[in-house]
C-alpha cells in the first residue's frame, strides 16, 4: 500500500510580500506536479496534513480551480483541517468553510479526533487516525492528540495530525511537542503538519515522524531561501519504506524571494525575540490563550462544559464576522 504525503499548500490569490513571483500560478505547478508524482510513483492514498488554504474564506473562483486539479487525483484523500482552514482556530467551524465545501463534495475526507479508518489491500490492514488543529493540540494535554492506540487486527498505523512537533526545544512562549515525548505512540507513523520549515524523517524506537514541510515558501525567514520544498513517498507492505521527492516545480529560493523584504523581518524577529527574553526575565509575562481563560473560568465557576464549547463556538463564529487577516481575491 503507498501514499503520498504533502501538507501547508496554504492556496491563496494574492503573492506574500515576500515572493516576487506569481504566487498563484507556482501553486498551481506544483499541485499539478504533486499528481505527476502520484501518478508516476502508483500510490494508493494521498495524505494531507493540513492547512490546504491560508484561510477559511478564499475567493470561490480559486476554490473552483484547485478543486478540478484535486478532482484529477483520482486518489481518495484523507486530511486533517489546519489553523488556517478554521475560523477562531474551531473545528466546528469547519462546515462553513472552504476546506468544509471540499469535503461536502467528496474531494476531500477529513479526519476528527476518534475516527478511525481502516484501509486495506494486498493483505495489508492499516488504520488511519487524525487530529485537525486545535488550540490546545501542544499543551499539556497533547497526548490525547499525539499518543493512539494500535488495533490488533491491523498491520501499520498511521496519525495524521496539524501541530507544532519538533525534534527540539522551540522559543519560550510557543506550544510545541517534541518527538521524545510521544515515541510511546503506537502508531507507526506520525505524520505532521503545521511547522512549515519540516523536520523530514525521523526514526525513533522502530516508529517514523514525518513532516516534509509546506510545498510553498511564505515564511518570512532567511532558512526559507534555501530550504526545497518536497513530499514523502510511504509504502507499506513486509517493511516501512519511506523517501522524500523534491518538486522540481519549485525553483530556488534565490529567484522567488525576496532577500531584502527577509533580512529586515529576520532582524525585526530578532529585536522582537530579545524584547521577549527581557520581558520574561522580569517575571512580568504570562502567554495569554482565550481558550485557556475559559477553560480557567469555567473550572473555577463550576461551569458546564456544554456552556464552555458554546463559548467555543461563539468564539468561532466572531471570527468569522469579523473576516480577519490578508486579502485573497
Amino acid at each position: 500500500m503507498k501514499f503520498l504525503l504533502f501538507n501547508d499548500t496554504h492556496i491563496r490569490g494574492t503573492s506574500p510580500r515576500n515572493r516576487t513571483d506569481v504566487f498563484l500560478e507556482t501553486l498551481r505547478l506544483k499541485f499539478l506536479e504533486v499528481r505527476e508524482i502520484s501518478n508516476f510513483e502508483e500510490v494508493d492514498f494521498i495524505l494531507h496534513g493540513g492547512d490546504w488554504f491560508d484561510r477559511p474564506d478564499i475567493s470561490p473562483s480559486i476554490v473552483r480551480e484547485f478543486a478540478r486539479i484535486i478532482q484529477s487525483y483520482g486518489k481518495k484523500i484523507y486530511s486533517v483541517a489546519g489553523n488556517h482552514d478554521l475560523y477562531g482556530h474551531n473545528p466546528g467551524t469547519i462546515d462553513r468553510t472552504m476546506l468544509g465545501l471540499l469535503e461536502g463534495i467528496g474531494l476531500v475526507n477529513l479526519l476528527n479526533v476518534n475516527d478511525k479508518i481502516i484501509l486495506e489491500k494486498n493483505n495489508i490492514k492499516v488504520q488511519l487516525t487524525g487530529s485537525p488543529y486545535k488550540y490546545d493540540i501542544d499543551s499539556d494535554e497533547f497526548e490525547k492528540y499525539y499518543i493512539i492506540k494500535k488495533d490488533l487486527n491491523v498491520n501499520y498505523a498511521i496519525n495524521i495530525i496539524h501541530g507544532m512537533l519538533l525534534k527540539k526545544p522551540f522559543f519560550e512562549g510557543i506550544q510545541y511537542t517534541l518527538i521524545d515525548d510521544i515515541v510511546n505512540t503506537e502508531a507507526d507513523v506520525t505524520f505532521a503538519g503545521h511547522y512549515h520549515n519540516g523536520f523530514g524523517i525521523e526514526a525513533k524506537n522502530g516508529k517514523y515522524f514525518i513532516n516534509p514541510g509546506s510545498i510553498v515558501r511564505i515564511t518570512n525567514t532567511l532558512n526559507e531561501i534555501k530550504r526545497r520544498p518536497k513530499v514523502v513517498i510511504l509504502e507499506l507492505s513486509d517493511k516501512i519504506y519511506i523517501k522524500e521527492v523534491e518538486l522540481k516545480s519549485a525553483v530556488e529560493g534565490e529567484n522567488v524571494l525576496d532577500r531584502s523584504i527577509l533580512e529586515r523581518v529576520e532582524d525585526k524577529n530578532k529585536k522582537l525575540n530579545n524584547f521577549y527574553k527581557n520581558v520574561v526575565n522580569t517575571n512580568l509575562y504570562e502567554k495569554i490563550d482565550i481558550h485557556q481563560i475559559i477553560d480557567n473560568i469555567a473550572g473555577n465557576e463550576n461551569i458546564s462544559k456544554k456552556v464552555r464549547d458554546e463559548v467555543i463556538r461563539r468564539i468561532g463564529f466572531a471570527a468569522e464576522e469579523i473576516n480577519f487577516g490578508g486579502d485573497d481575491n
